[in-house]
């Protein structure tokens, strides 16, 4: 069992910075189609088509949706479906069934997300459209880390990509109940009933242990419409129904329907959904930016949060609860490396983008700043510092031998 689980680790790592190597490259097309006046228009005309409008009815359900949502709504509830996955199998047998194993990125995580958000917070309370963005800093994108940490090649201990791994689920954890709880705006009683009524029939099947995966996610598929038309944000649907998808059952040990959809949606998610997602989503038109925007208070917060605050919350933290003896350094990694990988979750990217999103969408704030700036800075900074300090650790390491 425990070669079973380090293989498929190690090829989920493989899968996740390969994907990270494809996101840069998706990104940095978005912000040359946007720049380019040739392409600019077509770029935009691309997010606002309305590919499902021919279809009758499709207005009277309200599922007449843009690309742009399609992507956001539809698409990234399959990446949080398989985050839930993630989170779930590592809890019930990987890395993180050990309370050992899982005490430092889950510390790690907290200060991750809670010094980013005091930073942000310190530079724009008192402004209440800059303050919906205070979660924008509190993200890690773990492609775009783990793509980094390739290129460092064998310098890199596997133990520190499985703890950034970790770290970055325990984030994306934090993530979903963030958008729950403080981008819901308003609540529609029928939708919400119908995902209880949804919640209740998954419940059933799990416990009936049917582990044929069309059920589930025919279920699933309207949990998510219910979810959309409720005012919580559709993509918590993919969590929510990857709790209820069974990981083995007492009568098949063998067959995991769990493992079996993680597998399938690691292709989907890492080589299509983030890089479409990041196209989308990167489009920053930097003409006309000048310093008073660069400089707003809503961007330096976002970029000192990602920059400084990951980097004191997660190191911080982590370095606390070693000397308290809460947590334990895995083995393999030396501070060095922990502060590396600390840098490395400054790299907010896809989450951030997406928190961000849902903080300034609407509202007139687009007028005043573009908080992709922010992200994309910060994250750059964060990148650029995590691999240089992770490579000096990896030389000094080698000169040792």
């Amino acid at each position: 069992m425990k070669k079973k689980t380090t293989r498929f680790i190690t090829e989920f790592l493989k899968m996740e910075a390969a994907g990270g190597i494809l996101l840069m490259l998706t990104a940095a097309l978005a912000v040359i189609s946007a720049n380019i006046s040739d392409l600019s228009s077509l770029y935009e005309a691309f997010l606002h088509l309305y590919p499902f409008s021919w279809i009758p009815g499709i207005k009277a359900v309200g599922l007449n949706l843009s690309l742009h949502h399609i992507i956001n709504d539809g698409l990234m509830a399959v990446f949080f479906f398989l985050v839930g996955l993630e989170l779930k199998r590592e809890m019930l047998e990987g890395e993180l069934s050990n309370r050992q194993n899982i005490m430092l990125p889950v510390i790690g995580a907290v200060g991750g997300m809670l010094i980013p958000a005091l930073i942000y917070t310190a530079l724009n309370i008192g402004d209440a459209t800059a303050m919906r963005g205070w979660a924008v800093p509190t993200a890690t994108d773990i492609a775009f880390a783990l793509g980094v940490l390739t290129l460092l090649g064998s310098g890199v201990p596997n133990s520190l990509k499985i703890f950034l791994t970790s770290l970055a689920i325990f984030d994306d954890l934090g993530a979903v109940l963030i958008i729950a709880f403080f981008y819901t705006s308003k609540i529609f009683a029928v939708p919400l009933a119908v995902v209880a009524g949804c919640v209740v029939v998954l419940a059933m099947l799990n416990r009936m242990q049917v582990l044929a995966k069309a059920p589930y996610l025919l279920v699933g598929a309207i949990m998510w419409f219910a979810t959309l038309k409720s005012g919580v944000h559709a993509t918590l649907a993919g969590v929510l129904l990857a709790m209820f998808i069974p990981l083995s059952s007492a009568k098949n040990p063998e067959i995991s329907p769990l493992k079996s959809l993680e597998h399938s949606l690691h292709t989907v998610v890492a080589y299509c959904i983030l890089p479409v997602f990041a196209f989308a989503n990167s489009g920053l038109n930097l003409k006309g930016v000048g310093m008073d925007q660069v400089l707003h208070s809503v961007l330096l917060g976002i970029a000192l949060g990602l920059v400084v605050g990951k980097q004191i919350g997660v190191f911080g933290l982590c370095f606390l609860s070693l000397k308290l003896k809460i947590a334990q350094l895995p083995k393999g990694i030396n501070m060095g490396h922990l502060y590396g990988a600390s840098l490395l979750c400054g790299i907010g990217f896809t989450m951030s983008l997406f928190i961000g999103g849902l903080a300034f969408q609407g509202g007139g704030a687009e007028k005043l700043f573009d908080e992709r700036i922010g992200i994309i800075l910060g994250s750059l900074i964060s990148g650029g510092a995590g691999y240089a300090v992770l490579r000096m650790v990896a030389g000094r390491a080698a000169a040792a031998k």
